[in-house]
């Protein structure tokens, strides 16, 4: 399982070009291998991008300014290098992804990682089966 959530700024929402950032943030997801297997399996990768239409940055006085935060949330089990290069490709993927909001306005991009243990965990998913080739 591997669920990355955007939270951003309202005012991104016409230039940030969420939807094709989140293709771009779950094909990464979907290729990244290692040890010669895909790490995130299609069937459980999900990207989704969430404005938040009430925020207030810093003092509030530049009104321009602008922000998203990616929370990915990703069951345990994956070694550290793993999750840094999980880490270390889709934020640079924002970083490309806002280079030129990032050169004309105050933007803040971060990006956090959560793993999760399977106990407390239901799922229901036939996406898998689905995403497997003959």
């Amino acid at each position: 399982m591997s669920h990355m959530t955007l939270e951003y700024s309202a005012n991104l929402r016409h230039d940030g070009d969420f939807k094709g950032l989140c293709a771009k943030l779950a094909r990464f997801m979907t290729e990244l291998r290692a040890d010669g297997r895909g790490v995130y399996p299609p069937g459980g990768v999900r990207v989704r991008a969430i404005s938040c239409e009430e925020y207030c940055i810093a003092d509030g006085s530049l009104e321009d300014a602008a922000f998203v935060h990616a929370n990915l949330k990703i069951g345990a089990g994956r070694s550290p290098e793993t999750r840094k290069a999980t880490c270390d490709g889709l934020f640079g993927i924002m970083q490309e992804h806002f280079a030129a909001q990032f050169a004309r306005r105050g933007l803040a991009l971060s990006l956090e990682l959560n793993e999760f243990s399977e106990s407390g965990t239901l799922k229901h998913n036939n996406l898998h089966a689905r995403f497997k080739k003959p």
